[in-house]
């Protein structure tokens, strides 16, 4: 008997209504009877009980993780065509890293969804439903945010699919939905990819779904791409210099294959990270479909396991690999567990090349000798080991970064603009990724109507049918070969003038620095505190340690006095400025014959033989006077400074000013901030220099913004426009939990006083503009004074002086600006093994400890005999929570230090992780 259609379409009706009739029975049945009233809810029992299950909060944490890396790879890639090569290979060497840390965290995930699913069943289905819920609508989250959840999602609907209870039915069915809703985001994005940086056309109806750009837009609002980049213990550095360029280009072919070698119009298809066990397969059949060949780069620990013995033991995915090579691929070595092959040496290096190879060869005795560093990160010693085990690297030069887009369209688009602008290259994919998949028949379709030819490797080939170290220089002054002397006088404790709390101790600071930060020889130095800075005893050291013994014309003097000074109104109405000295009288008269003038200090200025001489005054007067000899302007500072003259002086402030001792440390205002300025902030163009005017362009201001003083510079009878000049020291501190910081006092000082100036102090890494400022002269009249044009610095000072920066404000707990100048440090110089242990502690001090880890072991790797960076590292690790590797960074310490100031240290941590 014969139905009509429509006969056919009733029964088939009917059939769907008794089945689903029979759901509800089921249903019904299952549910059991209904719940008297007052009792608790079941939904609330569930969510009680999935909320206890610490398998949510674990799934919930994870999914979050893998949305943060999944939107770090896609600022890290986007507007890659604006990239330079160094800033793409770095981006996307982190960004694999991060895409490797994805499949790891996908592991874990879905052992939190396994063990979702074997609990009881109500806390199995709240618990679900509630990952669900932030999947579907957890605040904040993007369409295209939800790209991050896909193989999660899979995972899980495998998992539930093994269950076939009703509520399973229906987690499965909302799993399946939820995939669908991602298929149709792909979509979208699939369809929008090829206008991504243009204007859409504005539509009747507005589609709620965010553009992609729009997306990236947001992302990069919470991303930075070199802030990713430098989290992962990467920076891009300044471009080298272009022979050097060449010779490491040329020192690369001869090691590894690159595609840009190819014929033209021949492409390698490579694909990493397998075998996996589903995608690997259709990859293949992918490949069969089109009849080209294709290299697979396997991690070992997807094939087996190496034992203690160095025997293999081949698990599931051997039989993918073997199935691979039967079927004519070539398989390649790709590591044992894809570890970062530049940061491994010795036995641990070896073991991720030799134990992959050692599987291959069970897995087929003709495995390939191809071999891939993970992420393209390699140095000579991982280099090394590959060809001693008789191995080939190869890289790749067209990056499809199928690990990172999420949109297969965008993934095709790529891969065929890179080809079409090289012509040739080696391509990579990767076989663990569904878009892989849907991506490459894309590519393939475009590459064979075009008429490009595949290449396989072929036993030897593929076949279609540092720059030498400098050392670090310093600064040149062209009368260096003069000597450094100083005369610093201090007076607390005065016959008869009132007593002051802080000028000895203000003249021994100075001293300390001289001594110790400027070099200048102990036995060069005269001091002469309280008692001794009699009258008769300051013109003797002018007159007979000074004048007379020994000062030559190339060297410089600086004299420094802290004490009480005074102000007399001659009878013909001028002012005349005094020191006053330990002894003097108080009155008119006395003052006259005790104290020593401004007079006497400017005839003693001009009868010094030597070339520079600077005169600093803790002490407030006026009546000096001043000559307006202003700094040379020609360009080569140095060289004209070495043959003018130079006679400046700063003072703490004019006439009828007190001087404010209330500082930090027990210094004066003045002094304090006189010593920051020599502490480098006072190096206002950034060259590594502190010119006289420099120093007075930072003390002045600042001292008169928290003070009533009004600081007071200009040059004295005699000068010639010279300059006195402090070269700055390099600093070799390895910050570690020993280094000193400033108290709180003295950081609330330093802020307000780096706020005086229009621009921040200590912040610029390289030479900048000079900074002007305005200024009293030393008759009290405003005059603005300009540092001068900064002297030229190669590369390795510019970042030695940004290290220097960073610590000052590292001492200042300045850490993100710290950062920036450890950061800059790095970039001009990337072997700088002083700056990445630095940049590691300010990412430790900020609480970010797996950062700060990995740049203790890029310090390690530059300066391995380095023990505090141990000490550092094995801290880093303990806080993160990974004791294996604080133990062993805690027992290197101590090889290296035993009796090291860390070892007490490293004993107890040791002692307490047992």
């Amino acid at each position: 008997m014969a139905f009509t259609t429509t006969q056919r379409r009733v029964a088939a009706v009917a059939v769907l209504l008794l089945l689903k009739g029979a759901l509800v029975l089921a249903w019904w049945f299952m549910r059991g009877p209904s719940k008297p009233v007052g009792a608790a809810a079941p939904a609330a029992s569930a969510a009680a009980s999935a909320s206890a299950h610490p398998a949510v909060a674990s799934a919930l944490d994870l999914l979050k993780a893998q949305l943060a890396a999944h939107r770090q790879i896609i600022v890290l890639l986007a507007d890659e065509a604006s990239l330079s090569a160094a800033d793409k290979a770095a981006a996307n060497s982190v960004g694999q890293q991060l895409f490797h840390e994805q499949l790891e965290r996908q592991r874990h995930i879905e052992r939190a969804f396994d063990a979702l699913t074997s609990a009881g069943a109500a806390a199995r289905d709240a618990g679900l439903a509630q990952v669900l819920d932030y999947v579907e609508s957890g605040e904040g989250l993007y369409d295209a945010d939800r790209l991050a959840f896909q193989e999660a999602l899979r995972a899980l609907q495998r998992g539930i699919g093994r269950d076939g209870s009703l509520p399973a039915v229906k987690l499965h069915k909302r799993v399946s939905e939820d995939l669908d809703a991602l298929a149709q985001i792909e979509h979208n994005y699939d369809r929008e990819i090829g206008q991504i940086f243009n204007r859409f056309e504005t539509r009747a109806i507005e589609l709620k779904r965010e553009r992609w750009a729009d997306y990236v837009a947001h992302l990069k609002t919470l991303y930075r791409r070199e802030q990713i980049l430098k989290d992962h213990g990467v920076l891009v550095p300044y471009p080298p210099e272009p022979a050097a360029s060449r010779a490491a280009a040329a020192d690369d072919g001869q090691r590894e294959i690159f595609g840009n070698s190819l014929p033209a119009r021949t492409v390698v298809l490579t694909f990493d990270d397998g075998p996996h066990r589903q995608y690997t397969e259709e990859v293949e059949a992918i490949l069969k479909q089109y009849n080209v060949p294709a290299v697979f780069f396997q991690v070992g620990r997807n094939l087996g396991q190496v034992g203690a013995d160095g025997k293999p033991a081949l698990e599931r995915g051997a039989q993918v690999a073997a199935r691979l090579q039967a079927d004519g691929f070539v398989l390649g070595n790709h590591s044992y567990t894809h570890a970062q092959l530049s940061k491994e040496t010795g036995d641990a290096l070896k073991s991720q090349i030799l134990y992959t190879d050692t599987l291959l060869k069970a897995v087929s005795p003709q495995r390939s000798p191809l071999f891939r560093f993970p992420y393209g990160a390699r140095n000579a010693e991982g280099l090394g080991v590959v060809r001693d085990a008789q191995l080939r690297s190869v890289m790749w030069n067209i990056d499809s970064l199928d690990w990172a887009d999420p949109v297969p369209r965008s993934i095709a688009d790529r891969v065929l603009r890179e080809v079409d602008k090289q012509g040739r290259g080696i391509i990579l994919f990767h076989d663990i990724h569904e878009r892989t998949l849907k991506a490459l028949p894309l590519v393939l379709d475009r590459l064979v109507a075009e008429g490009y030819q595949f290449a396989g490797w072929r036993g030897s080939s593929f076949e279609s049918a540092k720059a030498e170290r400098q050392p670090v220089e310093s600064p040149k002054l062209a009368n260096a070969d003069g000597n450094a002397w100083a005369l610093v006088i201090g007076v607390d404790d005065y016959a008869k003038w009132p007593r002051l709390q802080y000028a000895v101790r203000d003249a021994k600071a100075l001293t300390q620095a001289l001594v110790e930060r400027f070099g200048v020889a102990p036995e060069r130095v005269v001091a002469l505190y309280n008692k001794d800075a009699t009258r008769q005893g300051i013109l003797d050291a002018f007159h007979g340690r000074l004048a007379h013994g020994g000062v030559q014309k190339n060297d410089r003097v600086f004299v420094f006095f802290a004490g009480h000074g005074a102000t007399r109104t001659l009878s013909s109405g001028r002012e005349l400025g005094y020191i006053v000295p330990a002894d003097a009288g108080t009155s008119p008269e006395q003052l006259a014959s005790d104290a020593i003038p401004m007079t006497e200090i400017q005839n003693i200025a001009e009868s010094l033989a030597a070339r520079h001489v600077l005169f600093v005054m803790d002490a407030c007067y006026s009546g000096l006077g001043l000559t307006r000899g202003g700094a040379p302007s020609s360009g080569n500072f140095l060289r004209d400074n070495a043959r003018r003259l130079g006679r400046q002086m700063i003072t703490a402030g004019g006439a009828d000013q007190l001087v404010a001792d209330g500082g930090p440390n027990g210094h004066s205002v003045f002094t304090w901030t006189l010593l920051q300025g020599l502490g480098g902030k006072g190096d206002l163009n950034g060259d590594g220099i502190i010119t006289a005017t420099e120093l007075a362009a930072y003390v002045a201001p600042a001292v008169a913004s928290v003070s009533r003083q009004t600081p007071a510079f200009g040059s004295l009878p005699g000068s010639e426009g010279g300059e006195f000049v402090f070269v700055l020291p390099s600093e070799g501190e390895f910050l570690s939990a020993a280094s000193s910081q400033l108290s709180g006092e003295a950081i609330q000082l330093n802020t307000r006083l780096d706020a005086a100036l229009n621009k921040p102090v200590a912040v610029a890494s390289v030479a900048s503009a000079p900074v002007a400022a305005t200024v009293k002269d030393l008759q009290g009249k405003d005059r603005v004074i300009e540092a001068p044009v900064a002297v030229a610095a190669t590369a390795r000072q510019r970042a030695q002086l940004a290290n220097d920066r960073g610590l000052q404000l590292y001492r200042e707990k300045r850490y993100a600006e710290a950062e920036a100048q450890f950061t800059e440090a790095l970039k001009l110089r990337p072997d700088f093994a002083l700056a990445a242990n630095n940049l590691g502690f300010v990412y430790y001090k900020q609480n970010k400890f797996a950062e700060a880890a990995r740049w203790y072991d890029n310090a390690l790797k530059l300066d391995p005999s380095r023990a505090v960076a141990y000490l550092n590292l094995g801290d880093a690790h303990a806080n993160a929570g990974d004791k294996d590797r604080a133990a062993a960074a805690y027992k290197t310490y101590l090889e290296l230090a035993p009796s090291g100031p860390g070892a007490a240290h490293a004993r107890e941590q040791l002692a307490s992780a047992r």
